[in-house]
Parts: C-alpha cells; structure tokens; sequence
C-alpha cells in the first residue's frame, strides 16, 4: 500500500505542471491497523518490552516502600511522591517518580492490569519509542492539571493563612481553629499545634502581645505543614491517558467491563468513564481521596498529544513534487 502512493506519486511529478501531492493517508493509516491485525496473529506479544519494563518498576518501588517502611520507618511516599510545587517537600524529580509509587495492593493491581490491558495494544501499534513518550507525558500532565485545580480549591484557605500573619488577633486565632479551614490531618501539623497550644495559653494572660508573635509564627507553620499536606501517587493519569488513546486509535473495538454482560465499544467506555470522572471531581465529595482530575488530565494532554502527532504526520506527508 506504500508502494502505491509512492507510485501515484512518481506519476504526478512526470507532470510538467508544478503542483502539491498528497499522498493517500487514509490507505497509510488502513494499512498500518491491517499491519496491525495482521501482526496480532504471528507476533503479538503479551508483554511488550515497554509494558514489561514499566511493570517491573512500579512493583520494585511498590515492594520497596513496603521494606523500607517496615525496616527503616522511612516513608518513600513523602519523598516520591509529588507533592505541591509551592510547597518545601517539592522536587523535579517527582513529577516522574510519582508515577511508580502506589497506596496499596488493589491500588497497583488495576492500575497495572489497565497498563498492561490497553499498553501491550498500543506499544504495538505505536512502537516503543512512541508509547513510553506517550505515557511519561500523560502522566505529567495529569499531575499538572490536578495541582491547578487543587491550587484553586486551596486558595481561600491560604488567603485566610496569609491574612493572620499579617494581622494576627486572638479573635481571628479561635475563629481559625474552630473552622474547617484547620485541618490537622498530618503528624507534622498535630505535633506542631499540640506544642504551640500549650505556649500560647501559658501567654496570652500574661504577655499577650509575644502570644499573638507566637500564634503568627505558628501559622506561618501551618501554611508550611498545610502546603505539604497534598501528595499525589499512582500511575492512574497515565493509565487513563492510555484508556483515551485505546478508544482513539480502536474506537469500534468492542471490551468488556465487569459486571457488565455485553461488550461495549471503546469509544462509548471512554466517554462514559470520562463523564463520570468530570462528574465526581466536580462534586468533590468529602472523604473521596481520588485524584479525578488527575484522570481528566491524563485524557486532555494525551487528546492534545495524539492530534499533535496526527497533524505533524499529515504535514511529513504533504510533499511538492517538480
């Protein structure tokens, strides 16, 4: 089929007329999904060399924060895991490492059998190369857009911290702590409140203007403890970054879901599962610890990157013949 329009193109440049050819893409793309199918049947492999690797790793770091929490009593999730990029814990690095770290068994087993499920697919269409780049960018995009949502939902709060350091008061001290803006839901911003309490009372009678110095430095604190708090693990961006691009590349391809007794096609499943995430990261229900919008995320950049690659593709293919 290559032959062909490369044929096709050979005889428009015995023209004596200057013109742009463009070749048949259509057949291209055909082709390579024939390829594709017909490749599936001879070499198909059930762990592509990319897919097997990125397996690997995330099970090494799975193992590796059970045995070192358990040995050393070091978290691997407050140092690889990607914390806020305003906040004292960030580093570069984990904008990738984030990627590999993972909550608990369950946590990594779908994850990794989604992976594995729509990888092995999409390595052999795309090639290795294409696949790994894919993945690593989904899933810092992913990153990228929960952290300006979160961002977003964290500023009122930290326009309330910013105010009290500025003006502190013992008014607006107890207002604070009695609200849900104060959430001491970290060793970190228990410890330092159980200390600064039992300071403050020992002089808010006594010297009540080095109390209110001392409440501003604990809030100070705060905000430190407060940005730190968010930390994001799990290869899920990503994984739906690949769950898009399945449904993109094989819309008509038909899966099927547990429970679900019929198959459904995989556009359809990435549009409902889609919904459903837009739906409950709008809702923000308490207790809901899922990084929806990370999920959102992995679809929008992996969306943006496959219409990139399509539009730069068409643009290689669109050739002036003399």
């Amino acid at each position: 089929m290559l032959n062909q329009c490369r044929d096709e193109a050979r005889l428009v440049s015995t023209n004596n007329v200057i013109q742009k050819y463009k070749p048949c893409q259509d057949n291209i793309q055909r082709g390579k999904q024939m390829n594709y199918q017909q490749n599936t049947s001879h070499r198909f492999r059930m762990f592509p060399p990319v897919v097997k690797n990125l397996l690997i790793i995330n099970a090494i770091f799975f193992l590796a924060t059970i045995a070192i929490k358990s040995s050393m009593h070091i978290d691997l999730t407050d140092y690889l895991g990607l914390h806020l990029i305003n906040a004292s814990k960030f580093q570069p690095y984990q904008l990738i490492t984030y990627m590999f770290m993972h909550g608990g068994f369950s946590h990594i087993f779908f994850n990794m059998f989604a992976l594995w499920m729509f990888g092995k697919v999409l390595e052999e269409f795309w090639g290795p190369k294409r696949f790994i780049v894919y993945y690593l960018i989904t899933g810092v995009g992913a990153a990228l857009i929960h952290y300006v949502v979160l961002h977003y939902q964290m500023a009122p709060v930290l326009s309330v911290i910013n105010d009290y350091i500025q003006s502190p008061s013992h008014e607006k001290l107890m207002t604070f702590i009695n609200s849900p803006n104060f959430r001491p839901l970290s060793y970190d911003i228990q410890n330092h409140f159980n200390e600064f309490k039992i300071a403050y009372n020992n002089l808010i009678s006594n010297n009540p203007a080095k109390a209110l110095q001392l409440s501003a430095d604990f809030m100070s604190q705060y905000k430190i403890d407060f940005l730190n708090l968010p930390v994001v693990i799990g290869a899920s961006g990503a994984v739906f970054g690949l769950l898009l691009a399945f449904g993109m590349m094989f819309p008509n391809q038909q899966i099927f879901i547990i429970p679900i007794p019929i198959p459904i096609k995989a556009k359809y499943f990435v549009i409902f599962y889609g919904i459903i995430e837009l739906y409950s990261g709008i809702s923000n229900t308490p207790g809901d610890n899922v990084a929806h919008f990370a999920h959102l995320g992995g679809m929008l950049f992996g969306f943006i990157l496959i219409k990139y690659w399509k539009m730069r593709d068409k643009n290689k293919n669109n050739t002036i013949y003399y």
